[in-house]
């Protein structure tokens, strides 16, 4: 993976105000998740390298209300990578953050971005 890569998970980053530089690429495991934390923030990091692609999103799981995404699998549902959470089963987007199991709890997903061999997570504040 080029340490140089910069890939964006949502259209619009005009709104951004914050990159919050989270880790190295090194830290965080190839397909897998790991949490970091921002400001009171748990937020789960996804290095989907099958697909070449990071994502990021909240870490708490809105079924059950634990803190367990970051330890969810990762797959792909037809274009739509998702994560599925380790406890429920529930499945959530890693682009829009929509459940896909027809529940009404979404999740909150942020961009992301790769620079320098570090894993950057966009917020609005």
């Amino acid at each position: 993976m080029s340490t140089k890569l910069e890939k964006y998970k949502t259209a619009d980053t005009s709104k951004i105000t914050t990159w919050f530089k989270a880790a190295p690429v090194s830290a965080l495991p190839e397909n897998g998740g790991a949490c970091i934390k921002y400001k009171d923030l748990q937020i789960a990091i996804y290095n989907f390298s099958r697909r070449n692609e990071w994502y990021a999103c909240q870490n708490l799981c809105p079924h059950k209300m634990q803190m367990a995404l970051s330890r969810g699998m990762i797959g792909s549902q037809g274009d739509e990578p998702k994560v599925a959470c380790p406890f429920h089963k529930k499945t959530f987007s890693l682009k829009s953050g929509k459940n896909l199991n027809g529940d009404t709890c979404d999740i909150a997903t942020y961009p992301i971005k790769v620079e320098d061999g570090y894993v950057y997570v966009g917020f609005e504040n």
